[in-house]
């Protein structure tokens, strides 16, 4: 049973999954109506005008919890009555696998292999000393980061906030993003999707890259432009994509993409619900539990960036 001083938190939208209403409750929270709240864990991703209208319904609330680290859905209903936080690292770990995976099969070629109806000639690029560029600075590049020591890569993150980063030889400021870009094998994004950076790789930044650069996205498929990626890759003008993410998404059946050799495409799974589940449980928990005791939570929300 809650004790009398529980925090009261409304799982949204109703009934909401099982598990997460066991997190809340193992963190020591109280599930009641909207109404009567003082929280909300918010659950469908898909509905932003659903938790517009749940704000509405729970005027006490103060924290609102947002299941994902991307949150676009949600820009327009962010405001400064809330305490807001979202799931800024949550999928770090798989995701940045995810990014590794991507990068591996790319350089080593295995989009065409694997597309091959006979023996081939070898072809590729090592990652090992690979001179690897790392667009955005938040969990996921740190786990990217940690991934790629083996490999022995000279690594440059670009970031909104220039600080040291272990493992990491250069650090820039987010607006010499294009300085990064020449000379580097991989070019990952792993960065929120903002106006500023909407489009942030167009015909202009690719042709910067080396004609065997690898581009991965496991951000938003909105940091490219796909035209200008398309005709990227049917001119050799890099050596290939890994997508986790697509502009439009899903991907359409038919799509110039789905037919480059140079391009391999994952459907937005580089967090699986298996994967993910037990990983968003652990941080609504442990917020919960920072919640009552007054603390500050983890995975804020910047309202004023928009991530």
């Amino acid at each position: 049973m809650p004790t009398s001083d529980a925090p009261k938190i409304a799982l949204a939208p109703a009934p909401g999954p099982d598990w997460l209403a066991a997190a809340i409750v193992d963190g020591g929270g109280h599930l009641v109506p909207l109404t009567e709240c003082e929280a909300i864990i918010w659950a469908d991703f898909g509905d932003p005008n659903g938790l517009a209208a749940a704000l509405v319904e729970a005027p006490r609330a103060t924290w609102v919890q947002l299941p994902f680290a991307g949150i676009e859905n949600f820009v327009p209903h962010l405001d400064r009555h809330h305490t807001w936080t979202c799931g800024k690292g949550v999928y770090s770990e798989p995701v940045a696998e995810m990014a590794l995976a991507l990068a591996l099969a790319g350089l080593r070629g295995f989009g065409t292999y694997a597309r091959a109806t006979s023996w081939s000639q070898p072809l590729g690029h090592s990652l090992l000393g690979a001179r690897v560029t790392i667009l955005g600075g938040g969990g996921i590049a740190e786990a990217l980061v940690r991934l790629l020591q083996p490999f022995n890569c000279h690594i440059t993150i670009v970031r909104s906030n220039v600080q040291h980063m272990d493992g990491v030889d250069v650090v820039l400021e987010a607006d010499r993003y294009a300085d990064s870009l020449p000379g580097a094998d991989l070019v990952v994004l792993a960065l929120p999707l903002t106006p500023d950076t909407k489009g942030l790789i167009g015909r202009d930044e690719l042709a910067l890259m080396e004609s065997h650069t690898w581009l991965v996205n496991v951000a938003r498929g909105g940091h490219i432009v796909t035209d200008d990626l398309v005709e990227a890759l049917r001119g050799g003008v890099i050596g290939g994509a890994g997508l986790e993410v697509t502009d439009p998404e899903p991907l359409p059946e038919g799509h110039p993409l789905w037919h480059l050799d140079n391009c391999i495409i994952t459907p937005h799974s580089g967090t699986t619900p298996e994967m993910g589940r037990p990983l968003l449980a652990a941080r609504v928990e442990a917020n919960v539990r920072r919640f009552a005791a007054g603390h500050e939570l983890i995975g804020p929300v910047y309202v004023d960036a928009g991530y």
